[in-house]
């Protein structure tokens, strides 16, 4: 299940998941925390969901088909969060993937402040991973990230912070598109190529969700992000570009037959 806004575009948020989990071979169900009026440009309006509405939303999901996993994307108010805490405790989900989406690729703001601080210490605690960009991680432990060992040091204070995994992403770095995981077993580094694209709207999203698939099928947090960087690499070599501004990913490039991984 994917707990996140709609990108009306459909490169990032709930579209993103959906297509992602069908993707990487698992059933998806949704939780829409927000409605957004956006294009590959920007975001131009975000309408959120009341927290009634939301609240069940996750009730009638978790009542009926029960998640093997969580991805929690897009929740840009205190009280949105607070519900989404409260249910996951109440119905004992697993496998939970936070994504602590801040900022659009687009550059536009998606979160209040005060969310910031609900989101630390209310789902913060509850997640088996948290996936945080360089700006992100960059709020989250409060210090400036400029190298890879800055990368290495804000993340393991998450980890020691709350005792849940870290995937610090390295995608805004200049050179590289190196993540690190730092969980219980220690730091693990996972190397990648830079793809030359300016079409990466939804990247995160998209990492996340291909994340909670894995762990959905009973995959180790090792070799879930491993297939996950993969999916995500393969997502952005193939070249979709449409929009006028940061296009999306090609989602369902392994649905036409392109093999990525077993």
């Amino acid at each position: 299940m994917t707990i996140a806004g709609s990108d009306s575009s459909g490169g990032a948020g709930i579209q993103a998941d959906l297509k992602t989990f069908l993707a990487n071979g698992v059933y998806g169900m949704s939780a829409i925390t927000a409605l957004t009026a956006q294009n590959t440009c920007g975001v131009r309006s975000v309408l959120n969901s009341t927290a009634d509405f939301l609240g069940e939303q996750l009730d009638a999901i978790f009542e009926d088909i029960f998640p093997d996993a969580v991805k929690i994307g897009m929740v840009s108010s205190a009280t949105l969060i607070e519900v989404i805490a409260d249910k996951l405790n109440r119905h004992c989900a697993k496998n939970i993937v936070v994504d602590p989406v801040m900022v659009a690729t687009s550059g536009a703001r998606l979160i209040d402040a005060d969310a910031v601080q609900s989101l630390e210490e209310r789902l913060f605690p509850l997640a088996t991973i948290i996936t945080p960009n360089i700006p992100e991680l960059e709020v989250i432990a409060r210090e400036k990230i400029s190298s890879p060992r800055d990368m290495e040091r804000a993340a393991q204070k998450i980890f020691d912070r709350y005792g849940i995994a870290v995937l610090a992403k390295g995608g805004h770095g200049q050179n590289d598109a190196n993540d690190l995981l730092v969980h219980a077993d220690g730091q693990i580094w996972f190397y990648g190529r830079r793809i030359d694209t300016t079409n990466t709207h939804g990247t995160g999203c998209t990492l996340s969700s291909a994340i909670a698939a894995n762990l959905a099928k009973g995959r180790d947090l090792k070799t879930s992000v491993e297939r996950a960087k993969t999916y995500l690499t393969c997502a952005l070599s193939t070249g979709l570009n449409l929009g006028n501004g940061s296009g999306p990913l090609d989602h369902g490039f392994n649905l036409r037959g392109v093999d990525f991984i077993d």
